[in-house]
């Protein structure tokens, strides 16, 4: 409700190949509006959680030692969340560089490299980030270099009056 700008700002991005930086503070339906997408859309989505704990490989993947009855062992390569059509990267400035640097190469790849082995992320490749504003305690700058991989930047304000009385419309009746 009151983001006509966003929804066509994300779906043109979507159109064309490019991936979206949603920027506003929590509480503004910006995860409802990915999910809500990805629905529409009928395709696989994934949602990660940027905290400042998050690695690198909880994104990508990491290979892991199997083990195998008879056989020994040997290491299996286990995806991320990113190998997802359209992946929610919430709150990516929570993150720390080097993770923030992980996703955005894969955005500019379209592919995860781990131990020497590429794995193609799935067509067609979606990233939608969310970012609260920087004054926010805890947050970092995403620099301008990584920047450049989103198509838009998009600032998600507060809705109007008459649309917050749309969206207490919708929520608190009944039917």
């Amino acid at each position: 409700v009151g983001h006509d700008e966003i929804v066509e700002g994300v779906i043109v991005a979507l159109l064309g190949g490019g991936h979206v930086l949603l920027e506003g503070v929590p509480g503004l339906g910006k995860t409802m509006l990915v999910r809500t997408l990805a629905e529409a859309v009928e395709l696989s989505f994934s949602r990660v959680q940027f905290t400042p704990d998050l690695m690198p490989a909880d994104i990508v993947g990491t290979n892991v030692l199997v083990e195998q009855e008879g056989a020994g062992r040997r290491f299996e390569f286990q995806r991320g969340p990113i190998f997802a059509h359209i992946v929610l990267a919430d709150e990516i400035n929570r993150a720390t560089p080097k993770t923030q640097s992980a996703l955005l190469e894969t955005m500019q790849e379209h592919s995860v490299t781990v131990a020497k082995t590429t794995y193609r992320l799935p067509s067609p490749f979606f990233v939608l980030a969310t970012q609260n504003p920087l004054e926010m305690e805890g947050t970092y700058p995403l620099p301008e270099a990584q920047l450049d991989r989103f198509f838009f930047k998009l600032k998600v304000r507060f809705p109007s009056r008459e649309d917050l009385h749309t969206i207490l419309d919708r929520t608190t009746t009944a039917g």
